[in-house]
């Protein structure tokens, strides 16, 4: 529709193929095609869209993505997706993607660019080693600058920051964390890097504020944080969750406006938490209209059995008027 359009947040949950899980596959696009059908987005940010090799030699394609759109209202979208940090091809898992109707005139992606590496020693007790643990994050922040039909430029910064689970460490014979020592320190670490991500992701957007005034952002992913959480709060830029009003470039969640029974993207052992989001700006929130959250029939993550044929996670849309 002229003078609008929808923008959508879609953890897509591994989303792989292979020539051996060829009837596998056909099973989820049954029930991915409609769902993306349904969004009839104009922007979408995906999440875990895992790159496959044609042969084993070849670098690395996004080959289940691009089944998934063909034929689709979303086949001759503008791309931008995610490198493996360091590489010049995709990872093998959980990269990002962000497609778009219309051209998208810069893109990057921002991986420790403005947050530095940093290192954390275990505390020296029960005999255990003390060598410094390295701490990176485990994903790149994807950014597309989008050119909207009115001249405007729209801000889009795709996430997913870090799953609440143990960071394995390496003084257990490297494997997964079986001591609650060990657990509690790789779980203080996981935490290290969901927070110092989405800092980093929050110092971009103060990047984009300095740079424009009144800029239409919008920080949207998997933030395996619920909306009172720390990462949340850092995104968002406010300092305090009750304030009347909130600070000039502080993030508004766009899900708020939806009714809290059906505010939820996932279902955790029958707990219902909202971990994808979208995040506007004042002056793109302004121009936002109608938020839905499609998770009707979401099955929970902890019972759920293989193979997934949709998502563990709801998308997440939003309609904006110009």
């Amino acid at each position: 529709m002229a003078g609008s359009f929808r923008l959508a947040t879609f953890n897509v949950e591994n989303l792989d193929w292979s020539p051996s899980a060829e009837e596998e596959f056909e099973r989820r696009l049954a029930v991915l095609r409609p769902l993306f059908s349904r969004l009839a987005a104009d922007v979408i940010c995906l999440q875990e869209v895992d790159a496959q090799r044609p042969t084993p030699q070849a670098p690395r394609r996004f080959l289940a993505l691009d089944r998934l759109l063909a034929d689709s209202a979303y086949e001759n979208f503008h791309r931008a997706t995610s490198l493996r940090p360091g590489a010049k091809t995709p990872a093998d898992v959980h990269n990002l993607a962000i497609l778009s109707r219309w051209p998208i005139v810069e893109r990057r992606q921002i991986h420790h660019d403005i947050v530095a590496r940093w290192s954390w020693t275990p505390p020296a007790e029960g005999g255990a080693p003390t060598t410094p643990i390295d701490i990176a994050f485990d994903r790149p922040l994807l950014y597309a600058r989008i050119a909207l039909p009115n001249g405007a430029a729209l801000h889009v910064a795709n996430l997913h920051l870090r799953a609440p689970r143990a960071v394995p460490l390496g003084y257990e014979n490297g494997a997964s964390c079986r001591s609650s020592r060990c657990w509690a320190e790789g779980q203080f670490l996981a935490a290290q890097k969901r927070e110092g991500q989405a800092l980093e992701a929050r110092l971009f957007v103060e990047r984009l504020f300095d740079a424009e005034n009144d800029p239409l952002i919008a920080v949207c992913g998997d933030l395996n944080a619920d909306e009172h959480d720390a990462p949340t709060r850092l995104l968002r830029g406010a300092p305090e969750e009750d304030m009347t009003e909130a600070p000039p470039r502080a993030l508004l969640s766009l899900e708020a406006r939806v009714a809290e029974p059906a505010r939820f993207t996932v279902v955790h052992a029958g707990r219902r938490v909202l971990l994808d989001q979208i995040l506007a700006s004042r002056a793109l929130a302004e121009r936002c209209g109608e938020v839905d959250i499609f998770n009707e029939g979401l099955e929970d993550e902890v019972t759920a059995k293989d193979p997934i044929l949709g998502s563990l996670h709801a998308p997440v849309v939003a309609s904006f008027e110009l």
